[in-house]
């Protein structure tokens, strides 16, 4: 099992990513938001259908979610007055970044803090046969845990942990990594990083 996985020299990222950082670029959608005493209308340009936008609390509580139906504009009317005095986000999970921004809510009065608005990007997977490309952009420096697991072909063994590490200090993490040839079976990689966790399957 020790050759399952291996690393490959940096080499082989550099193909690839042009086309990432291009992914990075296009999936630029922004919270473009009207305040009234009453209604809070929301508008997001540049979504894809699949999309995610939640609405959370302080305790990163899901208080309403809608998966996206349509690429393009998104505008929908919220009422926000009716929710408990206290610290809100609003969230849009996209194909390679997530962004909030954050609202309170006192007495019935909304506040957006637009200067609060953050972006975080996720891992990308781009798999070439038997060829791993893994990147991420890390702004902050926010360190990425990446865990990987094989399970043989007959699934029936627990998923064995085969390459761990974590990536400190780094705002452009570039990985690949090797597949082996000779074992037939699926992998599981896990990302940790923000509070976050991401998973990718390959079979």
């Amino acid at each position: 099992m020790k050759n399952v996985i291996t690393n490959t020299k940096k080499g082989f990222l550099m193909v690839t990513m042009f086309y990432t950082l291009l992914s990075f670029a296009n999936d630029a959608s922004s919270f473009i938001i009207k305040n009234d005493a009453k209604r809070t209308s929301l508008t997001l340009e540049n979504v894809k259908e699949g999309n995610l936008l939640s609405i959370k609390d302080n305790n990163s509580i899901i208080l309403y979610k809608e998966r996206i139906q349509h690429t393009g504009i998104y505008s929908k009317g919220f009422d926000l007055t009716e929710l408990p005095d206290g610290s809100y986000i609003f969230e849009l999970d996209g194909d390679t970044e997530i962004k909030t921004i954050p609202f309170t809510v006192t007495s019935n009065n909304v506040v957006f803090k637009k200067e609060l608005e953050t972006k975080t990007f996720k891992p990308f997977v781009k798999v070439e046969e038997d060829i791993v490309y893994i990147t991420k952009l890390a702004l902050n420096n926010e360190p990425l845990q990446i865990n990987i697991y094989f399970e043989n072909k007959n699934f029936s063994s627990t998923p064995e942990l085969v390459h761990s590490e974590t990536i400190k200090g780094i705002k452009k993490i570039e990985k690949v990594f090797k597949l082996s040839r000779y074992e037939k079976g699926a992998y599981k990689i896990v990302f940790l990083t923000n509070g976050r966790k991401y998973t990718k399957i390959i079979k």
